[in-house]
């Protein structure tokens, strides 16, 4: 069905470089025809509404320790009602498309921008100003010395023009929009089954290469840790604190313009993605190492995430190839000669769930790896040289699972690229979706598009 899409009959111009041509029956208006600030404060019994790049606006969870909350005051008093169907913009971020329609009634941050928003059909209202064109509006509408500290003006905001569509049309792109997502969405949950799967098979082979070994007939002896069991005879258990050399880290003064823009690489959780750091996203001076906490770390150090609420799931390992400065949530391992740090990266990934729970001691409702807990664990040890058969084997044998992931996860950023831009094209008219969504009457459930939304532009890893 989305193959056979085609353009309206009859197209006029905009006045937008990035919306080019729309149909001809839709009208044109300024954004300041069809909003107006809604003002009210004082009601902290409401719901706590955030507003993200890949949610739109959302009642924000007090418990969830995934989501990455700032700061909550004691008295929301001051903070701004957003009603049900009010537009609500986080102004510093709406170049990024933070924006939505509010779900519910509930309060935002004062810092946010609150409107009555005249539009017949408020899911279509929401597609079309989060989609790829109307972020580069936003983007166009915001001033600031560089990218990261960009501010929303009303004065450019009121001048982004608006399509609208008939309330007809806007229903039709609706209704083609839920049923499209939905395609989409059920396309790339299977592709993260099979990735599922696939992990657990790596984690499999992982596992029994480091707490057996690769000899399956090697005499074993009692390992003396609870939840490992029998080890190779021949393999030592020590406390990693013999093993290893811990550095933490810490964060310089964020009002210190000195410390910040230098050419130190300063690592965080946000660029712990991969397995090797090459860069980060942040850099610091080496003015802002000698005055504050935080510490300069050799490279072919180990880093490890000790503070975050992504540690409910799992741990973050990367090594580094370049010399870094850590954030407070971060700690380093250096060996003191007998365990590899690719060997141990390994063990721990192998051995994540058992060793999350040793490091926290509380389970899943602990967000940081305690240094006491950690330095204080037992660790099997195989002989230097075997630790790198061991990681020899591992890698040919997870090689071609490791590239099925690639893959699946390269598969799945071009699905939801491609949705991304057929949103696109269908809210700016560039395809007519009205007969599509006439045969769909029968077939779409009746849905919310908001609640779809939150999956058209989701990172999971997002996050982040």
């Amino acid at each position: 069905m989305i193959a056979d899409l085609k353009p309206y009959s009859a197209y006029k111009k905009s006045g937008s470089l990035w919306l080019g041509a729309v149909p001809s029956h839709w009208e044109v208006q300024n954004l300041r025809t069809l909003i107006r600030p809604y003002n009210e404060r004082n009601r902290p019994d409401l719901p706590l509404l955030s507003v993200a790049r890949e949610k739109g606006v959302f009642v924000r969870s007090l418990t969830d320790a995934g989501e990455n909350h700032n700061v909550i005051p004691e008295d929301l008093s001051n903070y701004k009602v957003a009603r049900a169907g009010n537009l609500v913009i986080n102004k510093m971020k709406a170049w990024q498309g933070s924006m939505g329609i509010a779900p519910c009634d509930g309060i935002v941050s004062p810092a946010y921008f609150v409107f009555n928003f005249a539009i017949a059909n408020r899911s279509f209202g929401q597609a079309l100003l989060r989609s790829r064109p109307y972020v580069a509006h936003f983007g166009q509408a915001s001033d600031g010395v560089r990218v990261g500290q960009w501010d929303l003006t009303i004065r450019g905001m009121r001048q982004i023009p608006i399509l609208l569509p008939p309330p007809d049309d806007q229903a039709a792109i609706v209704r083609f929009l839920n049923w499209s997502n939905g395609q989409l969405e059920k396309a790339i949950r299977a592709k993260r089954k099979v990735i599922t799967l696939l992990n657990e098979q790596k984690q499999v082979i992982i596992h029994r290469a480091v707490t057996r070994g690769l000899d399956p007939s090697v005499p074993l002896k009692p390992s003396g840790i609870p939840w490992l069991g029998d080890i190779p005879q021949h393999w030592e258990v020590r406390k990693l604190k013999f093993e290893m050399r811990f550095c933490g880290g810490g964060t310089p003064s964020k009002g210190n313009l000195s410390y910040w823009n230098g050419l130190i690489p300063w690592v965080s959780p946000k660029d712990m993605k991969t397995e090797i750091i090459r860069d980060t996203i942040d850099h610091i001076t080496e003015r802002a190492v000698a005055q504050s906490s935080t510490n300069l770390v050799p490279a072919g150090s180990l880093l490890m995430v000790v503070r975050s609420g992504i540690l409910q799931r799992t741990i973050p390992v990367a090594k580094s190839i370049c010399e870094v400065a850590l954030n407070q949530d971060m700690k380093s391992l250096t060996s003191k000669g007998r365990l590899d740090l690719d060997y141990f990266a390994l063990f721990i990934r192998g051995c994540e769930k058992q060793l999350l729970h040793e490091w926290t001691k509380q389970g899943a409702t602990v967000e940081s790896i305690e240094h006491h807990y950690l330095s204080n664990t037992k660790v099997p040890i195989p002989p230097i040289q075997e630790q790198q058969q061991i990681l020899d084997q591992v890698a040919g044998e997870t090689a071609p699972i490791t590239t099925a992931i690639s893959r699946f996860e390269r598969e799945i950023e071009l699905l939801r690229e491609y949705r991304t831009r057929l949103v696109a094209d269908v809210v700016t008219g560039k395809l007519d979706v009205r007969e599509a969504a006439e045969k769909l009457l029968d077939e779409v459930q009746t849905l919310e598009f908001e609640d779809d939304l939150v999956a058209l532009e989701e990172d999971v890893d997002c996050s982040l």
